[in-house]
């Protein structure tokens, strides 16, 4: 008797939350897509510092750099604009130009995203929930942004701004409790189960 198996593909990135205001970001392009780029980055993160290159800016893009302080350089992207960078995005309208960057960055182990091209990217922009000190990442693993983008909105909407308060008075509490790291953990499961329980 033949068997029927069924492929089920796994999303098998790693989601990490990092501290932006560290780092040094460039971002290659002056057009809608960098626009958006730039924006999704200070939306999460306000004081991430970002850099753009592209020889041609949009009116939008110019705007809302100028209003946060981002520096732009009005030029042809080239292999130096990498110097002490961390993180790169490429959305320019040219897969070459991309692709270039792609490969620059892969020879100086710098973290790339070519916006639109999975194969080159080394990490995925996902959909962001932010209520207080709670954040969630969301990940389609660079299948569909639009679903990200609606589950984003879905969880905006049922998760309750009072989350905020209930992390800040759950943090107070784990300060309070006493004994090893094994009891803590075993106490704090037990206070925080009925957040699970249907």
């Amino acid at each position: 008797m033949n068997s029927i198996q069924l492929l089920v593909e796994r999303n098998n990135l790693y989601p990490i939350f990092l501290k932006t205001e560290q780092l040094q970001i460039l971002i290659v392009g002056g057009g809608f897509v960098a626009l958006e780029k730039m924006c999704f980055l200070l939306k999460s993160s306000p004081d991430t510092n970002v850099t753009l290159v592209a020889p041609f800016f949009r009116g939008e893009t110019k705007e809302f750099a100028a209003m946060h302080n981002i520096q732009m350089i009005d030029d042809s992207y080239k292999k130096g604009y990498l110097k002490n960078k961390q993180i790169v995005i490429a959305t320019t309208d040219s897969i070459d130009v991309n692709i270039q960057v792609y490969k620059d960055c892969k020879s100086k182990n710098i973290l790339v995203n070519v916006a639109d091209n999975p194969p080159y990217c080394d990490f995925f922009m996902g959909g962001i929930v932010t209520k207080g000190n709670v954040k969630i990442a969301i990940s389609t693993n660079g299948k569909s942004p639009t679903t990200a983008k609606r589950l984003r909105q879905f969880f905006e909407d049922v998760i309750p701004e009072e989350i905020d308060d209930l992390v800040k008075n759950i943090n107070k509490y784990r300060k309070t409790i006493k004994g090893n790291f094994e009891e803590k953990v075993k106490k704090l499961n037990e206070f925080t189960k009925s957040l699970v329980e249907k």
